[in-house]
């Protein structure tokens, strides 16, 4: 088919072309950003956390004033917990997954070292941490019973007390080694004196999504045996089927263990539902920008096919004729497919250029990472599709004319 006669055609029909080319761009810059965020959000909501979410149950309480017996509870609330029917093992720590709360440091890799190498997240565990939120240990070896200190004894005024070990992520790993095995180095974080890496389990995510994206793994574990009153965090894990019944027993257990402190029931969940709260807001932003998309190609192909109808009943003659001079349905429906696909193509190249306008945009104000050269075909590639969909009824009743009409409008 020659394109002159569609090019002739659409150079005198100028403002309606521009028109749907600027839609058709609008929405490819649209939609491409919107695929991108999409994106995003889920690979955010189905990042490995480390933990065994389906076995894992959280009780968090806080205490009424202050508590001077709280290591000596806390002793007494573990022993319990740990006998309970079911119960396979139990922590208590200064912070948990899934949370907008948790405890940072920087980490140096020299002692008088100026600017810190990165942020990190900091897991205080005593004994069966491990074993109750499930890391897995790939390099290296869980902390030895004598590796253990008190909370009281690092936190007291002019401690001498240092810590002696941690087991970081291999994440974290990898970001202070490259390349090397970490086991046996150090870094500095608290205190003087340098701190040695005797594990590395393979995933444990932060409990806040401070340091981005890149730095949600950047996790470690210090051997610090703390009160409830450091944060009221008891973990809890058991077998999928009987997270209820744990956690209702662990309840009890604690009220009538320390009756003078309180059960925050809205933090009182299993772990699963822990993170199906903190990211309960990613999901809607996906749902909410599906349907943006949906309602955008809705518009664009409401937009396609209004015009196409239009011109189809401008052009009743010219068809005509065309089809009186031979012009077979095919072609008449290959002609308008082909204008479509013409116009589509100017305004999917500017649609381009413009979502990486809007990329730019976006990751100044909200540090997003680039644009993806993969969103940009498959935008292109919907637009192109939706444009052959909208178009073809409009063309099909286009080549629908009979020869007889030119003969009637002549």
């Amino acid at each position: 088919m020659e394109l002159r006669p569609i090019l002739s055609t659409l150079l005198r029909h100028k403002t309606a072309a521009a028109l749907i080319v600027l839609e058709i761009a609008l929405s490819c810059a649209i939609v491409c950003n919107a695929l991108f965020l999409i994106g995003n959000r889920i690979e955010r909501i189905n990042l490995v956390s480390g933990v065994a979410e389906n076995e894992v149950v959280r009780v968090q309480l806080t205490g009424i004033g202050k508590d001077d017996n709280a290591d000596a509870l806390t002793r007494s609330d573990l022993a319990t917990l740990r006998g309970l029917p079911g119960v396979k093992a139990a922590t208590v720590t200064n912070q948990v997954p899934f949370v907008n709360s948790s405890w940072n440091t920087s980490v140096n890799m020299t002692k008088d070292q100026k600017q810190p190498t990165l942020g990190a997240t900091v897991y205080m565990a005593d004994s069966q941490f491990l074993d109750t939120l499930g890391p897995k240990i790939v390099a290296g070896r869980q902390f030895a019973p004598d590796e253990f200190i008190e909370w009281a004894a690092l936190d007291a005024p002019d401690s001498k007390v240092s810590i002696p070990s941690v087991i970081i992520t291999r994440s974290l790993a990898d970001k202070l080694f490259p390349g090397q095995d970490a086991v046996g180095r150090s870094f500095y974080s608290w205190g003087d004196d340098p701190i040695r890496i005797v594990g590395v389990v393979d995933h444990l995510v932060r409990p806040s999504d401070q340091g981005g994206p890149a730095a949600h793994e950047y996790s470690m574990v210090f051997p610090i045996n703390v009160p409830y009153s450091l944060g009221g965090n008891y973990l809890l894990r058991t077998e999928p089927g009987r997270r209820a019944e744990v956690l209702k027993a662990a309840v009890a257990a604690l009220e009538r263990n320390g009756p003078n402190r309180i059960i925050l029931t809205d933090n009182t969940k299993t772990m699963e539902e822990l993170r199906s709260a903190y990211y309960r807001a990613d999901r809607a932003m996906v749902w909410l920008l599906v349907a943006v998309i949906v309602a955008l190609l809705v518009v664009t192909a409401l937009g396609i096919v209004g015009l196409a109808s239009f011109w189809v009943q401008q052009r009743t003659k010219q068809i005509g004729v065309r089809r009186a001079l031979g012009a077979t349905k095919g072609q008449i429906l290959r002609y308008f497919q082909t204008e479509n696909f013409l116009l589509a193509t100017v305004g999917i190249a500017l649609g381009m250029l413009l979502a990486f306008g809007i990329n730019q945009m976006l990751m100044g104000k909200y540090e997003l990472p680039r644009l993806p050269l993969v969103y940009l075909p498959i935008g292109a590639v919907a637009l192109w599709l939706l444009g052959q969909f909208a178009v073809f009824w409009p063309a099909r009743r286009a080549a629908a004319v009979p020869p007889a009409v030119a003969t009637r409008s002549v």
